[in-house]
């Protein structure tokens, strides 16, 4: 029987046999991803923009703009960037779409494998460590400018709060007390929820908050797509709390995005 590598326990990581892509790595299955080192042409992939994240009195929030970029030019306009993780955290990916959304299918699986085998959901913290991972293997494509940057929200249970985690390209892991944000208009919503975040924030502040900082970061930012209501286009927000995931409706995002874009905030 081929035992599977020994790693991580210390950072709250998998138990050896409960990592569904070490299982892989053990039978030879493991993807691969090569790039030349010299492309003979530029490659110009669709890349998601605009993630944030922000804590709030009952839990988290997590969302992001609908937009792809492909160089200078529109590749797609309804993208889905927010994806539940499992029943109690959520991820958003910014960077080059189509490793992005293996990267969350592959996460999502991992946690999935990981309560099967050990009969138990993995800790918030092991989870942020996890995807930390896998985006430091990555680090390849990243030099090649095939950058996968995620966000990472979630439902504390032992703690009794929501958390926020950011990364950057090279698999580091931070946790924010407050909120984060990723992409080419994080700068901007940042900026916003800078000014405009308040502690014991409820649901419906943040909701409030949250699409206005991406509006801020549409205005400012090309990459970046702000509601359209004319299409019918609406950002994705997720909120997480002691019920797990939840997805805001249509109805209220609309709502928002109205009262946002006409007060210009």
């Amino acid at each position: 029987m081929t035992e599977l590598p020994q790693w991580g326990l210390s950072l709250g990581a998998p138990t050896p046999g409960a990592s569904f892509s070490d299982l892989l790595e053990s039978l030879g299955l493991a993807p691969e991803w090569k790039v030349p080192a010299s492309p003979t042409r530029e490659l110009h992939a669709p890349e998601g923009t605009t993630v944030l994240a922000s804590r709030y009195r009952d839990g988290v929030i997590i969302g992001g703009d609908r937009q792809a970029t492909e160089g200078h030019l529109i590749a797609h306009r309804r993208i889905r960037k927010v994806y539940p993780s499992d029943r109690m955290s959520a991820v958003a990916v910014a960077g080059t779409a189509g490793l992005a959304l293996e990267m969350v299918r592959l996460f999502s699986v991992e946690l999935e494998h990981y309560e099967k085998i050990e009969g138990s959901m993995l800790s918030l913290e092991g989870k942020a460590n996890f995807l930390a991972r896998l985006v430091r293997a990555q680090l390849p494509l990243a030099f090649q400018g095939l950058a996968v940057v995620p966000l990472f929200a979630g439902y504390d249970r032992r703690a009794d709060l929501g958390r926020v985690y950011t990364f950057d390209v090279v698999g580091g892991r931070y946790e924010e007390h407050d909120y984060g944000a990723a992409g080419s208009g994080a700068v901007q919503a940042r900026a916003y929820l800078r000014t405009a975040w308040r502690p014991q924030m409820s649901e419906d502040q943040i909701i409030e908050r949250v699409m206005g900082a991406l509006v801020a970061a549409a205005d400012v930012d090309v990459a970046t797509g702000g509601p359209d209501l004319r299409r019918g286009i609406l950002p994705n927000l997720v909120v997480i709390d002691r019920g797990g995931v939840r997805e805001i409706s249509d109805d209220r995002l609309t709502e928002v995005a109205t009262t946002s874009m006409r007060e210009g905030r």
